[in-house]
């Protein structure tokens, strides 16, 4: 029986080759781009599940109350470093006083990276460091070395296998001297451990991975680590025992907290004035399953690696469902149409004894063939389109059941999901036709039913939404790239000479470049401008800023203008009085204006009091889409900070490149430079968004893609369905206009519905997603009606292709049969 369905399948496929196309290709392009979208959420999801631990491993944050410091105009802080006068460490108090924890480690992330020298070789990498239990409490896969080994004294370091080739040319290195510079001095590490390649949906990444027993030793302050001048901000992971209730018992938590950290202990800490009889402290457990997903987290010092925001991902999901919404609509309403084709089919078979269930049964068994052919060139079109959206994406992603074994039931269920949602509605219209009515011809439907039309609307009424939202987040991002941040981003190289002691380096660099054609300026700073970057911050009396240390020329190379005051005197560095220059944002908070700024002074900062010589206009340090906050610059006798700054004249920058590769090779032989494009940098904040701009706008092309794929079978149903009307309208006079129009006018009546019925929707949501700006465009009507005349457009020239084919049709032909 089965068999006789898809025999009768395949024979209906090739009598009507040319719908059936329309069927399966419109099929496969909505799976390909459905497998993409779900590929990209499926890796989102499935960060950190490879740890076979993972659900019962958390990461522990500290949450101060705002008061406590005085700081009531900035968002929470998490901290994930949290330590007391005790000597014991947090992590290994709560293994100690927590019966839950079974296990911990303490982690530090890369923060930039070190200059590495191996093998004669000089590289830039990112180092971590972390507790010998690292590799006991995750699953990163050794490939040499054991875990009992690794990291075990405090010279051990780990390397990842694509970094040891790199380094040594093999990753069997156990045993090989690597030199790495942290801070201003190089210490030899030895190999104790190499592990295969960290995987791409991880939240703790490395290329070589130290022991905190080395920091401990050379660093007791905690003060460096790494090339850059951050403190050292230790995470801690503690794995819990199967099913434990801590992570939501903040009873357990505060009480631990408290023989931690006994209340008397905050006053030691210079919290004089805290008078309750709580600790002015709370202490978390974040998932380390959530970790990725956590956009709230605000932590201390550090960002996660590339935290997404859930509803981004749900969103994804709801286009996905979409597009494969329009392509079922799409088979849906091609078969609605073809029903008048095969009604007397249905009729015959009635007669002659086939029930109601054998009816379904045939067209189910048709719609789930072509929905198991469209799903097999669906997935090898998105395979051969992977690289393309992994670019677009910014992942490394792979069809591998490896990594996504989820993804066998979610093809099944693709399958069985279109196959039915797309034929079902057919084949219970079929299955119910009456075969006296049949075979009399009193049952005529040819597409132009309500339920059909109800879905040609609402298709053309999603790639309508996708399209504006395509438009307003293209605009949006445009906006953010070409706004001015306050000072001049264009014609500035950006060098990171972190690894570097700036003030051996900076001076002769600058010697060097300042008189070559082609440079204007050269400056320095403490910290860098642009993603991947971030101020160090100071807070007292409730106010917050963030501080940079700047040279005297950093404010004329950027390009920044002084609204009061004046800068900074470089005859004056080693003044012992502390001056300083404040943003607008930080004069007013203060409620001081431009004509009484300059003189003021800021107690307590940096232990002593500064006074303000100058206010600098606003400027984004930060994205836009954060607004301006306080910012504070100051200068020290140091003659050059981490981050060079050289404007170089606008043009062709080949020559100007090649004078600062060379001051830099004389200022610091055989390091590598690392050089970038400061706009570029500044432009990166809105990746993000421009990622957003790309798939959004490339599920918009496919939706619109697929609505006039199916707009074509309809109108070329429509044709077949009026053909002896057609014919009897040319013999009784009418024109090719007049014909013409009689297809156009029904469709284009639903596209207008549709139009109007989306305008309103995408305006709401594109509007909440804006809310998420400081800085945003406001929406214009322009976009709503250049969208309307596209979609229209579009639509006319596909209805009108098989429009114009009716109306040259042969009349003669058409009546032939009467």
């Amino acid at each position: 029986m089965i068999r006789n369905y898809f025999k009768i399948a395949f024979r209906n496929l090739q009598k009507q080759k040319g719908l059936a196309f329309i069927n399966v290709f419109g099929l496969s392009v909505g799976i390909a781009c459905v497998s993409l979208l779900l590929l990209f959420t499926a890796n989102e999801f499935s960060f950190d599940k490879f740890h076979s631990n993972a659900p019962n491993i958390y990461r522990v944050y500290a949450v101060w109350d705002a008061s406590t410091w005085g700081v009531n105009d900035q968002r929470e802080i998490d901290y994930t470093e949290y330590s007391s006068f005790n000597k014991q460490t947090l992590a290994a108090a709560m293994y100690q006083k927590l019966p839950d924890v079974v296990n911990y480690v303490q982690v530090q992330l890369p923060w930039g990276q070190n200059l590495v020298r191996a093998n004669n070789k000089i590289f830039h990498a990112e180092v971590g460091f972390a507790d010998q239990s690292f590799f006991s409490v995750f699953n990163f896969p050794l490939k040499y070395g054991s875990k009992t080994t690794a990291l075990h004294d405090m010279h051990d370091i780990a390397l990842t296998s694509s970094r040891a080739k790199e380094l040594f040319g093999t990753d069997d290195v156990i045993g090989k001297v690597v030199e790495i510079q942290l801070g201003p001095k190089t210490y030899p590490f030895t190999v104790s451990a190499v592990t295969e390649d960290v995987p791409s949906n991880s939240s703790i990444r490395f290329d070589i991975l130290g022991s905190f027993s080395f920091t401990d030793t050379h660093n007791p302050d905690s003060f460096i680590i790494g090339s850059n001048w951050h403190p050292t901000v230790k995470q801690t992971y503690v794995q819990l025992k199967p099913g434990s209730k801590l992570p939501n018992d903040p009873i357990a938590m505060n009480r631990f907290l408290l023989t931690f950290t006994p209340l008397s202990m905050f006053k030691q800490m210079g919290l004089t004035n805290w008078k309750k009889a709580e600790p002015p402290v709370t202490l978390k457990l974040q998932p380390l399953l959530h970790i990725h997903t956590d956009n709230w987290f605000n932590g201390y010092a550090f960002t996660d690696y590339e935290v997404i925001d859930p509803k981004a991902i749900w969103i994804l999901l709801a286009i996905a469902g979409g597009i494969l919404l329009i392509a079922c609509i799409n088979f849906t309403t091609l078969a609605i149409g073809r029903s008048a084709a095969r009604s007397k089919e249905v009729g015959v078979r009635k007669v002659i004894g086939a029930g109601k269930r054998q009816i379904i049964s045939q067209f189910l068994a048709e719609a789930l063939l072509l929905s198991f052919v469209s799903t097999i060139l669906g997935l090898l079109l998105a395979n051969i389109l992977l690289p393309w959206f992994n670019q677009l994406s910014g992942r490394d992603l792979h069809f591998s059941l490896s990594l996504y074994p989820q993804m066998i039931f979610a093809l099944i269920g693709l399958v069985l999901l279109v196959g039915l949602l797309a034929g079902s509605y057919p084949a219970l219209v079929l299955s119910n036709f009456k075969p006296v009515e049949v075979l009399k011809s009193k049952i005529r439907i040819g597409g132009s039913n309500l339920f059909t039309k109800s879905l040609v609307t609402f298709q053309f009424a999603l790639s309508i939404i996708l399209i504006i939202s395509t438009v307003i987040i293209l605009q949006q991002t445009k906006y953010l790239v070409n706004k001015n941040p306050g000072f001049n981003k264009q014609n500035v190289v950006a060098i990171d000479a972190s690894e570097m002691d700036p003030n051996k380096i900076f001076p002769s660099f600058k010697q060097a470049l300042i008189n070559q054609t082609g440079i204007i300026g050269v400056a320095s700073s403490g910290a860098g401008l642009g993603a991947g970057q971030d101020l160090p911050g100071y807070s007292d009396n409730g106010l917050s800023a963030a501080v940079n240390i700047i040279d005297p020329d950093y404010i004329k190379v950027l390009g920044m203008h002084l609204t009061a005051g004046r800068n900074f005197d470089p005859m004056a560095a080693n003044d012992t009085v502390k001056r300083v220059i404040i943003n607008e944002t930080m004069m007013r908070a203060f409620g001081w204006t431009a004509q009484n700024a300059v003189g003021q002074e800021i107690k307590h900062f940096q232990g002593t009091t500064a006074h303000v010589i100058g206010v600098v206009q606003n400027f984004y340090y930060r994205p836009l889409s954060e607004g301006i906050k306080n910012q504070l610059f100051e200068t020290t006798a140091d003659k050059g900070y981490t981050h060079f700054y050289i404007r170089i004249n606008a043009g062709n920058p080949v020559s100007a490149l090649s004078a600062i590769k060379k001051a830099w090779g004389k200022a610091a032989p055989g390091i590598p430079i690392r050089y970038s494009f400061l706009d570029e940098d500044i432009n990166n904040y809105y990746r993000s968004e421009q990622r957003w701009d790309g798939i959004v706008g490339w599920a918009g092309g496919i939706s619109i893609f697929l609505a006039c794929l199916g707009l074509l079978g309809l109108a070329a149903l429509a044709a077949i369905n009026r053909t002896k009307e057609i014919g009897v309208r040319k013999i009784l006079g009418a024109s090719i206009l007049n014909i013409t129009n009689l297809l156009l006018k029904d469709f284009l009546k639903l596209i207008l519905v549709s139009f109007i019925i989306a305008s309103p929707l995408a305006w709401y949501f594109m509007s909440k997603w804006l809310q998420d700006y400081a800085n945003r465009i406001n929406i214009s009507w322009t976009v709503f009606l250049l969208t309307g005349v596209f979609t229209i457009a579009v639509a006319l020239i596909t209805i009108s292709f098989q429009a114009f084919k009716a109306a040259f049709a042969n009349p003669v032909k058409s009546l032939r049969s009467e």
